[in-house]
């Protein structure tokens, strides 16, 4: 069983190192120009000296904890007011169009607005982060609760279970996934915004890096502090999953 599971993650990996090894054949030959794209192995080799030049680790470590930080908050409002939306069905109805409507909008224009309510801060990334990421796990929170199986909670009133017990036992297992698939699509605007942010203020972490290295052509120092980001969310996606296998059934 264990070798079922690893296998995904060695196909992943051979994957990833097959086209690093294709590219970099690609930019050897020419087809590719360096300029646009460096060769990984350029990439790789730069991580020294953005981490020497600008603490590339300890930015990172800023991005994670901004992006944690929203992701929390994100949690904290987003799950009980999809609850509410859930239980209230006319407010379900007549709000979870909005709250798409927001969702598709691109958050990070209201810069400016956060930027006067509360300054050039860490707390103005968080807030801005905040915001795309409790919008999916409301409306997911919602939509999972309103698709646990009718035959599921029959059961459960035959047996007597009382409320707190239908909705820990029977509800929320059955709505974990679609709500995790919420808090995935959170996650990961949010750090989408917080970087888009630092890159557009030249404030932050990993944002603000991209932006310097690219500002001064330095090509393979950017992609590797964009490879910084995508362990960020690579993080955050193997946290989650595996609280998600943690609170599913089996």
């Amino acid at each position: 069983m264990n070798k079922l599971h690893k296998m995904p993650v060695l196909v992943g990996l051979f994957g990833v190192l097959a086209c690093a090894v294709l590219l970099e054949l690609s930019v050897n030959s020419g087809w590719v120009m360096e300029i646009i794209v460096p060769r990984p192995s350029d990439t790789i080799l730069s991580f020294p000296i953005v981490q020497e030049d600008m603490d590339i680790v300890g930015n990172f470590f800023v991005t994670l904890a901004m992006t944690a930080a929203a992701t929390l908050l994100a949690l904290i409002i987003g799950l009980p007011f999809g609850y509410f939306l859930y239980k209230r069905e006319a407010y379900g109805l007549a709000y979870e169009g909005w709250l798409a409507a927001a969702f598709s909008t691109p958050i990070v224009l209201l810069y400016p607005l956060f930027l006067v309510l509360f300054g050039r801060n860490y707390h103005t990334l968080i807030l801005m982060g905040f915001i795309p990421g409790a919008i999916p796990i409301a409306i997911q929170t919602r939509q999972g609760l309103l698709g646990v199986s009718k035959t599921l909670v029959n059961v459960g009133r035959s047996f007597n279970v009382s409320e707190q017990d239908m909705f820990r036992k029977i509800m929320l297992p059955s709505a974990v996934p679609t709500i995790f698939t919420g808090i995935r699509i959170g996650v990961m605007y949010t750090l989408v915004n917080i970087v888009a942010i630092e890159y557009l203020t030249d404030f932050g972490g990993l944002g603000r890096i991209v932006s310097q290295l690219y500002d001064n052509f330095s090509i393979p120092e950017t992609y590797a502090a964009i490879l910084a980001v995508i362990l960020v969310s690579t993080f955050f996606y193997w946290g989650f999953g595996r609280i998600e296998k943690w609170l599913r059934p089996v």
